[in-house]
């Protein structure tokens, strides 16, 4: 029986930032080797206070930033040496992004927002817009196909913006504090989409400050200083 190939493997990561020049050179270490597994079909919540490093490690979960020290594999492939054209195409095929402030076109409609990331990877129109309608319907937002964002309320905004994410397939499914300008009653809704979607099958990071939140996934990652504090390894 083969071994399953984590979709996120970290031994000794470490993210340290540096301003100034000279003696004046400031260091900032953001990540203090980190060790971390994420299985594929797992649903993980990274959880942090304020300063604890968790922005950091999402960055560099979703190739947004590299390791300073430290090996990371992405599906079993190592990120070290990568250029930024590399690092910039794993991303777009690889991991979806889901964000707290949506990031939608104000200009295009609910489907061309989810095509564009199909945009890079030089498919025909038609196919494009095929695999998106499909994306939305699967949200949830088949009859909202030509709505623009300015009509749409901030749940459904951010099931566009989910629906974008998933339109390729990606490895793994990347959340930064996803219901952080939702009401109660939307949040609920996309964490319900979300439990659905690990359901099928779908490998989730959600990053949150919030317990409520976290406490839908199937293993919380606690970060404190930089370091994984309990549940890095699965």
């Amino acid at each position: 029986m083969s071994e399953i190939v984590p979709v996120v493997q970290m031994r000794g990561v470490s993210k340290v930032y540096r301003s100034g020049s000279g003696s004046r050179t400031v260091e900032v270490r953001a990540l203090s080797g980190v060790d971390l597994n994420i299985y594929p079909g797992e649903y993980v919540a990274l959880m942090g206070p304020s300063g604890s490093g968790k922005s950091t490690l999402m960055h560099i979960i979703g190739l947004l930033d590299t390791p300073t020290e430290g090996e990371y594999y992405l599906g079993g492939e190592p990120v070290r040496g990568l250029s930024e054209a590399q690092l910039a195409r794993i991303r777009n095929r690889r991991v979806g992004f889901v964000f707290q402030a949506f990031f939608l076109l104000p200009r295009l409609t609910a489907l061309h927002n989810v095509a564009l990331p199909l945009v890079y990877r030089g498919l025909p129109v038609h196919e494009r817009l095929r695999r998106a309608k499909a994306s939305l319907e699967s949200v949830g937002l088949g009859d909202r196909l030509d709505h623009l964002p300015s009509e749409l309320s901030g749940g459904q905004k951010q099931r566009v913006a989910i629906a974008r994410a998933l339109v390729q397939e990606p490895d793994l499914l990347l959340a930064d504090e996803p219901t952080g300008n939702l009401d109660s009653r939307s949040s609920d809704e996309i964490m319900a989409l979300f439990s659905a979607l690990h359901r099928q099958g779908k490998t989730i990071v959600v990053v949150t400050h919030e317990p409520d939140v976290a406490a839908r996934a199937q293993r919380i990652v606690r970060l404190r200083d930089g370091r994984v504090a309990d549940g890095g390894m699965a």
